[in-house]
Formats: structure tokens, sequence, C-alpha cells
């Protein structure tokens, strides 16, 4: 069967500006135009558009969408079933702030007790579920699965307390970097410091550090657009200064 842009558009749930926008920066072109100019999808258009919007509500990327699926090895099936593990995670995380919210309200109305750990589970669960999503993939390419999962299970048994120190150390990190940053001066104490604040920023994740592991991972924030936009939030720039910095820490 195929489609005209408007009626993927209502079958799909997306607006027709959105079909068009994908037909333009090139990650959904339609199988053919009309000669009345009409856009026309086919199957083939139509299953890229699912796999498309799949990829979107995990959260990838339109750019990255577009390379996943511009691949020459891209293969629908696993995908799919990459999809399905991805969903079947979140189920998992929502299932667990679900009961967190529920036994926090039997809680307040005296209903139950509720310990410190049970009340901060669910969200370690979802900062997990948020690195997997974004990071997982290159991370357990470069490190292995077994590095990763020690990581996450690292995460997922912090205390409360643990958890507050690793937001005070990042908040710290980031605002030594960025005073570092204006400075100019990758070998400087301001950016030294700031290598230091970024070694024990690992450690929380980390089982054991290496000088070699740690100008690995910010040469990686130079090279992957995903932590270069992170870091250059900080300030345009921030992530190759930090690279150069850690270089010389570790030197």
């Amino acid at each position: 069967m195929e489609y005209t842009v408007s009626k993927l558009a209502k079958l799909a749930g997306v607006s027709a500006r959105t079909l068009r926008y994908y037909d333009r920066s090139g990650l959904l072109s339609p199988a053919r135009v009309s000669p009345n100019g009409y856009r026309i999808y086919g199957r083939k258009e139509v299953d890229r558009l699912q796999q498309i919007l799949f990829y979107r509500e995990l959260g990838v990327p339109l750019a990255e969408i577009r390379k996943i699926l511009s691949s020459g090895d891209f293969d629908g099936l696993s995908a799919l079933q990459s999809h399905l593990a991805a969903l079947f995670a979140r189920r998992e995380r929502l299932n667990l702030l679900i009961a967190n919210v529920q036994k926090t309200i039997e809680t307040m109305k005296g209903e139950t007790t509720m310990s410190d750990k049970e009340k901060f589970e669910g969200f370690l669960h979802s900062l997990v579920d948020s690195n997997e999503r974004q990071y997982g993939e290159e991370i357990r390419a470069k490190y292995g699965d077994a590095c990763v999962d020690r990581s996450s299970a690292k995460v997922l048994h912090m205390s409360r307390g643990q958890y507050a120190g690793l937001e005070k150390l990042t908040a710290e990190l980031n605002a030594t970097l960025k005073a570092a940053f204006a400075q100019g001066d990758p070998a400087g104490e301001l950016a030294q410091k700031a290598c230091g604040l970024h070694k024990q920023w690992l450690c929380f994740y980390w089982d054991n550090y290496s000088k070699e592991a740690h100008i690995a991972v910010t040469r990686m924030y130079v090279d992957d657009p995903r932590f270069t936009a992170y870091y250059d939030k900080i300030a345009p720039g921030c992530a190759a200064f930090l690279r150069d910095a850690v270089a010389i820490y570790c030197r």
C-alpha cells in the first residue's frame, strides 16, 4: 500500500511537517514523487519510519538515527530486538518509580514505613537506564560488558549520602573546569585541580583507575559529539581543554 504525506502522518501519529523535515534532512525520503508533486511512501518507507520513531522514543538524536539507518550493516530485525530490550528496561524502571511513589504515599499516610535505601532506589535505576540508553553501545564496545555492568552495579548500590556526594562533586568539577578554561592554561593550577576532581568523579563509577583509561576517556569526549556537547555547555571548547589538561595531569 502507498501513502501520501498526509495519510502517512495520520497513520503514524506525526505531523506532515515532520515528514517533510525528515525528507529534507535525508532521514526519510519518499519512494517517489507523483506527477502532481505529491510525495508517495511505500512499505519500505513505512518500515523505516517505524524504526525512526522507535529510536526517537528512546531519546536518540535525529542525526544519530540517520547514521544508524544508513549504515551498510543495519539489520532491521536486530534493531527491533534491541528496541524491545530497551523498552523492557524502561518499563522496569517505570515500575520501580511507580512502586517508589506508591510506597512513599503509604508512608506519609502512616500505613507503612520506608527505608532511605527504598526511597532512593528508583532514581538510581533511572540514572543507570539513562546512561545505558545514551552511551551504552559505545562504552560496552570500548570497555566490555563486564566492566560496564560492574560500574552500573556500583551506582545502584550507592547510598543517599554517596549520591549526594557525587552531585556535589559534579557541580564543583564543572565550576572549576569553567574557571580553568577561562584562564586558558591546561597546565595551570586550576586546570590540574579540575583534573583531580575529574579523577574522583570517574572513581564513583570505575572499579579501577588508570592513567591510560583517564586519557582515553577524555579523548572520547572530543571524538564523540554527544560527550563534546555536554562539556561544551560548560564552555565552547571545554572538552578539548579537559583532554589536554588530563594529558598533562597523567604525564
